[in-house]
């Protein structure tokens, strides 16, 4: 089974990951790979650098990604152009790891893709599973992770479908709300209903 594995930003995907790991189920990360697609010497970074300038660069010519974020948080557009910069390269990657693990004989894999609903990737994925916060935890978890401030943090909150509307667009929901125990017995719970466990 393919799971699709989604959230919001600082919704507590990463420690719903890291549980599906230790439990021996290979997870392929859309984030990590957005990251390296836009190393330098990438395509896509050739491809950013173009469409936005050197202003979005740190001195050693890497990607300032929150100057770019600065850019794109706030204009559609701008992010409509990055997004169709990375998302192909990312996609294409994705599956590659994929293949990679069930050609090792795995019989799961996740994706962890952030945007798994706003990009309509579900139909990489035989089942979704949304990590989901309230609104007030995503702000708070969002401004002490990164050290932002509330202006900051609700404008990337803003930039993403809300929370509540993603739990329509998804098998399965965990509340990541509560302790790390809770959470991990309710995606216990999901994996073994699908039969994964």
């Amino acid at each position: 089974m393919i799971i699709g594995l989604t959230g919001g930003i600082a919704s507590g995907k990463s420690t719903v990951s890291s549980m599906l790991r230790d439990w021996d189920i290979p997870v392929v990360d859309a984030d990590l790979i957005a990251r390296e697609a836009v190393e330098p010497g990438q395509e896509a970074y050739s491809k950013i650098v173009q469409a936005f300038g050197e202003d979005i660069l740190f001195d050693d010519k890497t990607i300032n990604r929150k100057a770019l974020g600065r850019v794109i948080f706030n204009d559609r557009k701008k992010r409509e152009v990055l997004n169709s910069i990375v998302h192909p390269a990312v996609r294409a990657e994705m599956k590659r790891q994929r293949d990679g693990w069930l050609n090792q004989g795995f019989k799961h894999v996740v994706l962890d893709i952030p945007l798994l609903i706003e990009s309509e990737l579900d139909y990489l994925v035989d089942k979704s599973l949304l990590v989901y916060v309230d609104e007030k935890t995503q702000m708070e978890r969002l401004m002490q992770r990164d050290q932002t401030g509330e202006e900051d943090a609700r404008s990337r909150i803003r930039s993403q479908m809300p929370m509540k509307d993603k739990q329509a667009h998804v098998d399965e929901v965990v509340d990541n709300t509560g302790t790390v125990e809770e959470t991990k017995k309710q995606v216990k719970d999901v994996l073994e209903k699908w039969g994964v466990l």
